[in-house]
């Protein structure tokens, strides 16, 4: 792998992280500033509606007291990708999925460190609903993608972006 193929994996992540934070937090400025909270509005029919909540908690609005728990919990995740995975990201595939990542996990701590009620006890901003399924935004949407393009790469051995030396190979030659 090129310096300038890793140089353009890490411009990739950063690019899609920033871009999707952007997206996320202006997605829900719309939301704020147009929508009725508890007032569903069709958007898709019945298939996808607008319905704005602030949400305390965690996905399906699990551990509402905890919002200072999720904002730490944000801000090491947000912290590793950055200074362990960003460094080390060489793959174009993983640079989105890592991007995404990072964009949704970034979105969702703006809300918790700027929204009220206060600077690490804001409630996330979620407006879409599909029927039978809790309410969500665009970052929980990157975050949910991310893990896709995860597994998928785990399981399809393109993942291993700095192979192990195992100790039946002399280092530096191919595995395969």
């Amino acid at each position: 792998m090129s310096v300038q193929q890793t140089r353009g994996a890490r411009i990739l992540m950063g690019a899609v992280l920033v871009a999707g934070v952007v997206v996320d937090q202006v997605t829900k400025q719309w939301a704020v500033d147009t929508l009725t909270p508890g007032e569903p509005a069709p958007f898709l029919g019945q298939v996808l509606r607008f319905y704005l909540i602030r949400n305390p908690g965690a996905a399906f609005s699990l551990a509402e007291g905890a919002t200072v728990i999720f904002t730490g919990l944000a801000i090491a995740v947000l912290v590793g990708l950055l200074v362990y995975a960003l460094p080390r990201v060489r793959q174009r595939s993983w640079a989105v999925a890592l991007g995404l990542l990072g964009a949704g996990v970034a979105g969702n701590l703006t809300d918790r460190l700027f929204r009220p009620p206060a600077p690490f006890h804001g409630h996330v901003v979620d407006f879409l609903m599909l029927p039978r399924w809790p309410i969500f935004n665009v970052a929980d949407m990157m975050i949910d993608t991310a893990a896709v393009i995860v597994v998928v790469l785990a399981f399809s051995n393109r993942g291993d972006p700095a192979p192990v030396a195992r100790p039946d190979r002399p280092s530096g030659t191919d595995p395969r």
